[in-house]
């Protein structure tokens, strides 16, 4: 659509719209032709077939708008409605157990628990050391296993002293190699039980004997 009609130069028109942008909208496309009609040269109107050219843009731009607003609001909907069934699905875990990728576990002081890793391909060699919150290791696991895939590991408790490790919060690190002695990246996880779920502005959290775990981190339901 030009610009430029009898009466008005080119330069009379704004280059952006009044938000500051360059992109004509909706309402800035009927002040136009609005703005058109009122300076238009009495002696020489607008050609009748540019006007009905100038409304059938008009008509489409507002039912492109419309038709961006209706998907907008969709897309909003199923958002809302995929989070309030995740929400309500993931209360049905509280008192299950789980298995959750992370290096950090909380220990309760007695018995064994289980931990693990998971490694890329097989390894020569593997061993799981357990770290307290200081970052002091107090058992190192040797031989553990070193097969591809998912490796189960047990920590008695106990530490390399022979005595029994306090309650709390421990890091779990793996060490692996291959057999030409080359690093291999093995990811840890620990087991736990639910009990409870928070619903925070980040997502849905579970608190696995004690620390947030969130949904993503989750690998297994038992």
């Amino acid at each position: 659509m030009s610009s430029q009609i009898a009466g008005i130069g080119p330069t009379e028109f704004p280059a952006s719209t009044s938000t500051g942008n360059s992109i004509m909208g909706q309402d800035d496309f009927l002040k136009l032709l609005v703005s058109q009609l009122q300076n238009q040269d009495p002696m020489n109107p607008m050609d009748g077939t540019q006007f009905a050219s100038q409304l059938a843009q008009f008509a489409s731009v507002e039912q492109l708008n419309n038709i961006n607003t209706s998907l907008q609001t969709s897309i909003s909907s199923s958002q809302l409605l995929n989070q309030s069934i995740s929400n309500a699905l993931s209360t049905t875990v509280i008192g299950k157990q789980v298995r959750a990728s992370g290096s950090t576990l909380t220990y309760d002081g007695s018995g064994a628990m289980k931990v693990g890793y998971t490694l890329p391909s097989a390894a020569a060699s593997a061993k799981v050391q357990i770290l307290d919150q200081y970052g002091t290791v107090v058992r190192t696991i040797d031989g553990t296993g070193v097969t591809a895939g998912d490796v189960d590991v047990s920590w008695d408790g106990m530490t390399d002293a022979g005595t029994q490790a306090a309650a709390g919060q421990y890091t779990v690190k793996v060490t692996a190699s291959d057999a030409k002695g080359n690093a291999l990246t093995a990811t840890p996880f620990f087991y736990g039980t639910v009990s409870g779920v928070r619903f925070k502005s980040t997502g849905t959290v579970f608190v696995v004997d004690g620390q947030e775990v969130p949904l993503s981190s989750i690998l297994e339901v038992m």
